[in-house]
């Protein structure tokens, strides 16, 4: 076992000193190594898409998960929070905040953030949201706070 182990530990120097070391390649150098670049260019907090976004996808939990007719109705006073609160160099985001009537016609604060190539296989932007008192599985727990900067 032990001449065998100094066997190839002979075998790997003497390949080592007879090919010589090598810079990285273009490839190696500009694949891995430059990161994501984004263009920070997303939607307004009260874009129609990110809206009609977080309705369906409210709807859709709502059923699937819950067996409940929740629906949102309306949204109101949308704003934004913040957008890219940590760093340049982090995937851009834009926080946002506002009211939803829903259809047991209570007004609930929701919580959401458009995210840049968030969407599928990172295509497009994306949206996160939670609606405070229905978040069930407690996603963003405490009260939504986690959807928030």
């Amino acid at each position: 076992m032990l001449r065998h182990l100094a066997f190839v530990s002979l075998i790997a120097a003497i390949a080592g000193a007879v090919s010589p070391a090598q810079a990285a390649g273009w490839l190696e150098k500009n694949f891995w190594l430059s990161g994501p670049r984004y263009d920070a260019e997303l939607p307004a907090c009260d874009h129609p898409s990110a809206l009609s976004h977080i309705t369906s996808a409210f709807a859709r939990k709502e059923g699937h998960f819950w067996n409940s007719e929740m629906r949102i109705e309306e949204f109101l006073a949308v704003r934004q929070v913040a957008i890219r609160p940590w760093a340049v160099d982090t995937i851009p985001r834009r926080f946002c905040t506002g009211q939803v009537v829903t259809s047991d016609g209570k007004k609930r604060r929701v919580n959401y953030s458009i995210i840049e190539d968030a969407a599928a296989i990172g295509a497009s932007w994306g949206v996160e949201w939670c609606v405070v008192g229905m978040d069930r599985n407690w996603a963003y727990n405490p009260a939504c706070r986690m959807a928030l900067p």
